[in-house]
């Protein structure tokens, strides 16, 4: 008689069908498929090498990086461009992380306009995360300018990523300009406060079905990219609470749990919430006077 169990678990046609089902799950904006759904900046390190090491433990699918830095090419960087530039070249061979430049620091949508042709010419790129800043004191954009730019660079033939508000009317013209996603901020630059405004963001997300929506700005915690993902947005951008972090490693790493935990979450369904509790055992035995 034979010693092997007649149900055997097949390692390789499980891991066939999670290959397939993350291959179907995949980010595509503008046509391109996007390696991750967690986006990172690359400023306020401690040491670019401590950049890279958090890096390679998000797996971003996204690098930002400011052009006003690039284009000055500090001689006292400390090495961080050519460390970037050297880690994202081996990471767009194998497929991964490529870089999005961005329009940081810009006052107005004719100053946009001009980094980000500057950009595409130092980065090789037609990506640019579009940045224009409206109020000094909390970093919000300026809708006029914003769109006003938006409108010009897609003339132009970039893949205009928009920094914004969860404004539904803004998102939708910055969509009919040409823009291929919107980046609604969660809470002001730099805060970590989350999604401070949630039922805002679900009319965006309820009423935007197809479109690309990623949160970018104000997360502070795993957890926070975790809900933004859990509630449909289809991914989240953020720097100061991993570069801040006493460990920017391993907070990456947490950060990129999160958002895969977030998005698996949101595609296997949330439970509805309750007004009162349910109990989950049998009722069997129960007096027929506690059952409903």
């Amino acid at each position: 008689m034979s010693d092997t169990p007649s149900h055997t678990y097949d390692r390789s046609s499980t891991a066939l069908a999670s290959d397939e089902s993350a291959s179907s799950d995949a980010l595509v904006i503008d046509g391109e498929v996007i390696a991750g759904r967690l986006w990172l900046g690359s400023s306020m390190y401690r040491s670019p090498d401590c950049m890279l090491q958090a890096l390679d433990a998000g797996q971003p699918g996204f690098v930002t990086a400011s052009a006003r830095r690039q284009t000055a090419r500090q001689i006292t960087d400390n090495g961080y461009w050519g460390c970037l530039e050297q880690w994202l070249g081996q990471s767009q061979q194998q497929g991964k992380a490529r870089i999005l430049p961005n329009t940081a620091g810009c006052n107005s949508a004719s100053e946009a306009v001009l980094l980000a042709n500057m950009t595409r010419e130092l980065f090789e790129t037609d990506w640019i995360k579009l940045e224009v800043i409206g109020d000094d004191y909390t970093l919000q954009p300026d809708p006029f300018e914003l769109l006003e730019a938006a409108r010009e660079l897609n003339r132009q033939g970039f893949k205009v990523l928009p920094y914004c508000t969860e404004d539904l009317v803004l998102c939708q013209k910055l969509l009919d300009v040409g823009c291929p996603a919107v980046m609604p901020w969660g809470a002001p630059i730099g805060t970590g406060r989350g999604l401070q405004n949630i039922a805002g963001l679900m009319t965006l997300r309820e009423r935007l079905q197809d479109a690309v929506i990623v949160i970018d700005a104000g997360l502070g915690k795993p957890s926070q990219a975790a809900q933004a993902l859990e509630l449909g947005f289809d991914a989240v951008l953020l720097n100061t609470a991993v570069a801040h972090s006493p460990d920017p490693v391993a907070m990456a790493k947490a950060f990129a749990g999160a958002v895969e935990a977030g998005r698996t979450a949101h595609i296997a369904g949330l439970m509805a919430e309750r007004d009162s509790a349910q109990a989950s055992t049998p009722v069997l035995d129960m007096p027929f006077w506690h059952q409903k």
